[in-house]
């Protein structure tokens, strides 16, 4: 075969999936890039994505960036990193069942917590709050600023170019003012659904669930890592309490104390694969319901990536059950005030003395509109991982608030 033929009949199998389901998100039939680009000879358009997320300073700077406990508190603990391998691991896993686009559900999934500040959530609510009046700050907002505009990778644009549909599945959450601006500036771009009221892809979905799957579980093993929650407290929660019983029926020796660890693991490997069946099977059914003949009949119809009814109520007992017993423990909160206050105070400080910021970050703040000032501030510290951020405030203001 000449090379040229050989080309060709390689790029058709990557653009023209015929494993696919017709309501797939096909790469051939991607809406592009805010900039054209030529194809690339040996890879779909969400591959391509998926290799600039990973390549992207951003995404480096998640193994740095914590969830529940910070960086400092111990390196076995999850990070944004593991849990976004998580996150795409599973969507993979049940995107291949769903015949859906697994390359776009790893794009997404590895990019979905690139906006994140440091100290996870509470870095987020506190800088939330230094940006009030200014448009506030909203990690799934960031997360598409950090891919549309800061990275700084390529010479004729600013960002990482993807593909809409990846960019869409970053967009987990927008408010009607924010997609209205989003719109304005980019009319037909991500932010038109959420005025339209439109669902995403199948492969957001996907990810959106996925994500919840991949952070209840992890959140259950750090919990019990860290001694903040136990397997006997563990017992309110039906979900993960009927795995642990099955483990240790299959399993006697788990019964003994030496063992809890593995006792755990393969409770949570149970519940796991309990989760994913019931995503596959659930969306299955709805899928054969609405029968959506296209990826744009997906985004007219009600979601359909889901839970069962009975998954459903499981899995929220359970995050109630995390809410009350770990992310409000009283350690995890005394530590969440004193990240927040490190957040404030970066913040304050940056405001009086932006040249202290990165070169890039001080020109752009040096300016007398208050808000393009606060937006570069907030865009800087969004981008610091847990150690640079205290760092930065041990060096600004004197104080150490994280040992």
């Amino acid at each position: 075969m000449h090379p040229l033929q050989a080309f060709i009949a390689v790029a058709g199998i990557l653009t023209n999936r015929a494993d696919l389901a017709v309501y797939a998100s096909l790469s051939a039939m991607s809406r592009g890039r805010r900039y054209p680009e030529v194809p690339a000879p040996t890879r779909t358009e969400y591959q391509r994505d998926r290799d600039r997320i990973v390549h992207s300073t951003a995404f480096r700077r998640l193994v740095y960036k914590t969830q529940v406990f910070l960086n400092h508190e111990g390196d076995l603990f999850r990070t944004r990193l593991t849990h976004s391998l998580e996150v795409a691991q599973l969507g993979r896993s049940i995107a291949r069942s769903l015949r859906i686009d697994e390359d776009l559900v790893e794009a997404i999934s590895l990019a979905h917590d690139l906006g994140h500040t440091p100290f996870g959530h509470a870095g987020q609510d506190a800088l939330h709050g230094c940006m009030a009046g200014h448009g506030g700050f909203e990690h799934n907002l960031q997360s598409l600023r950090v891919v549309d505009k800061l990275e700084e990778r390529y010479p004729l644009f600013d960002g990482l170019n993807l593909s809409f549909e990846t960019r869409e599945g970053i967009l987990k959450h927008c408010s009607r003012a924010h997609a209205q601006q989003l719109e304005d500036a980019e009319p037909g771009g991500v932010g038109g659904r959420f005025l339209r009221r439109e669902q995403p892809s199948l492969e957001a979905q996907l990810c959106n669930l996925a994500d919840e799957i991949a952070y209840n579980a992890h959140d259950i093993d750090d919990g019990v890592r860290s001694g903040l929650i136990t397997l006997a407290q563990l017992r309110e929660v039906p979900l993960f309490d009927q795995y642990r019983h099955a483990a240790q029926a299959t399993h006697p020796h788990l019964n003994d104390a030496a063992m809890h660890r593995r006792l755990l693991f393969e409770a949570i490997r149970l519940m796991l694969s309990a989760q994913v069946y019931d995503v596959i099977d659930a969306t299955s059914a709805a899928l054969v319901q609405a029968a959506p003949d296209s990826a744009d009949a997906v985004r007219q119809s009600a979601p359909l990536v889901m839970f069962s009814d009975a998954m459903r109520e499981q899995s929220t007992v359970l995050k109630r059950f995390l809410f009350k017993n770990l992310y409000r423990h009283p350690q995890v909160m005394e530590t969440t005030g004193r990240a927040q206050q490190i957040v404030r105070d970066l913040f304050a400080a940056y405001v009086q003395a932006p040249q202290e910021m990165n070169p890039a970050f001080a020109q752009q703040a040096n300016t007398s509109d208050g808000s393009v000032k606060a937006r570069a501030i907030a865009d800087f510290i969004a981008g610091m991982t847990d150690r640079f951020a205290a760092r930065e405030h041990e060096r600004l203001t004197g104080q150490r608030l994280l040992d």
